[in-house]
């Protein structure tokens, strides 16, 4: 879609195009604790996945894995790709695409909350609060995959 603004400079017609802006979501996951999610201090308010818009100049990766430690104070390796969501509506604010990568904290101990996180906790995938955006689809699509892993594990072990 275009849409069209007055050059500050001549006047004229400044065409510019309204595209979905990027954004990267992670899933911090520990077997034992769960998954990391942080409470929102902005619109929209509630608990959400650590992430954010990716930066001019950034990799998607370095955005994730920046992202992961500005919110809740880790510093984290991304262990795969979870998904791409792009549905329009995803985002009340304006069209987003987030690039969800799982990941693992180098020393969960460290979690604090920061940036514009007013909490981040850990919380079973069974036991989840409230989310906002798609993140409990996004969730559920994790928690499909963990499940495939443990299942494949469970077959490929022959003891």
């Amino acid at each position: 879609m275009l849409v069209s603004k007055p050059c500050p400079h001549c006047g004229g017609d400044v065409v510019m195009y309204r595209n979905p802006v990027p954004t990267v979501d992670v899933v911090i996951y520990d077997p034992a604790l769960g998954v990391v999610l942080i409470e929102r201090n902005n619109p929209p308010f509630g608990w959400a996945l650590p992430g954010g818009f990716v930066d001019y100049g950034e990799t998607l990766e370095h955005a994730a894995v920046r992202e992961a430690k500005e919110e809740t104070g880790l510093d984290v390796v991304l262990t795969g790709l979870v998904g791409v969501y792009s549905m329009p509506t995803r985002d009340d604010r304006q069209h987003t695409i987030s690039i969800t990568y799982s990941a693992v904290a180098r020393d969960t101990s460290l979690l604090q909350a920061g940036d514009d996180a007013g909490t981040a906790s850990f919380f079973q995938l069974h036991s989840l609060p409230d989310l906002v955006f798609d993140h409990r689809d996004i969730l559920g699509d994790f928690s499909s995959k963990i499940l495939r892993l443990h299942e494949h594990a469970a077959v490929g072990s022959s003891g």
